[in-house]
């Protein structure tokens, strides 16, 4: 007779899910609107949403849900003086116009002001881009100041973004996120069309420029002029040292070659002196057929 041997059931391990709290939607917009006040520059949502990630006891929020905390903590701003702005690089706190005049005295330096051929040149490369400089100077009808492309360069207003496939690969320029920031822009669809655009003299009227303002303007003109006039002139002189290189160079040469000739025929002559063993072979001809006395 066999025996059966019974198994105790294997016991069943109850697995307990800590369920994970999502986080109060009003902390959520506590924690948005004190990271846009410290960050001192544009934030994205996806870059907002990298606050949240760390917290593995929390559930971050939803794209959703922060792009919704935005537009509301945005519409709170009405009738303050500053405002939640989207723009190229993300979301902003920022003063609203009205209240910069006032607010830019807590700042000693004036802003700059800018040429009209620089403005000029920033709108053209804003709705041409890519562009060339040679495209610009074509469309303006006078040349571009090398001042001026460095300038919005050096403020990361435009940048190079490649190169015409023509001889000399002139570089094309193109704007930048920084310049969407700087102009409060989203995006280059949020430009201004070309029917709304005025000419700079009565924008000049419209901004109420007063008599100071108008001669800084003047005179950033004047000084873009005397840099391109001073740009040319070193260019002028550089391609006359060039010239003058080449010429002393060549002359040089012709020196040199002259020296070399008269160099080989002194040696042909004293080597043809050597070979007859006189120093002075018709004199001493002369001197045998002489008779003696």
């Amino acid at each position: 007779m066999t025996d059966v041997v019974e198994t105790p059931e294997a016991e069943t391990e109850e697995v307990v899910e800590t369920a994970v709290a999502p986080l109060d939607d009003a902390m959520v917009r506590k924690v948005i609107e004190g990271a846009l006040l410290a960050a001192g520059q544009p934030m994205t949502v996806a870059k907002l949403l990298e606050l949240f990630a760390v917290d593995e006891d929390r559930e971050p929020p939803a794209k959703d849900l922060v792009q919704a905390m935005l537009e509301d903590i945005a519409a709170d701003c009405d009738g303050r003086g500053f405002e939640l702005v989207e723009v190229g690089s993300g979301w902003r706190f920022q003063v609203r116009a009205e209240t910069a005049p006032w607010v830019n005295r807590l700042w000693e330096e004036k802003p700059q002001k800018y040429s009209r051929a620089l403005l000029e040149t920033l709108a053209l490369i804003a709705y041409r881009q890519p562009i060339t400089r040679g495209d610009i100077e074509e469309i303006r009808g006078v040349a571009v100041s090398s001042h001026i492309i460095k300038t919005l360069t050096e403020r990361e207003w435009v940048k190079v973004v490649g190169h015409r496939d023509v001889p000399g690969r002139p570089s094309l320029y193109a704007t930048t996120r920084q310049f969407l920031d700087y102009f409060n822009l989203k995006s280059l669809e949020d430009l201004p069309s070309l029917s709304e655009l005025r000419d700079f003299e009565e924008l000049n009227q419209s901004l109420d420029l007063d008599d100071s303002e108008k001669e800084a303007l003047a005179e950033a003109e004047e000084r873009d002029g005397i840099e391109e006039a001073q740009t040319e002139v070193a260019e002028a002189a550089a391609e006359g040292n060039t010239e003058s290189a080449e010429a002393e160079a060549e002359a040089e040469a012709e020196a040199e070659a002259e020296a070399e000739a008269e160099a080989e025929a002194e040696a042909e002559a004293e080597t043809s002196i050597e070979s007859t063993g006189h120093d002075n072979p018709v004199e001493h001809t002369e001197s045998e057929q002489t008779p003696q006395s």
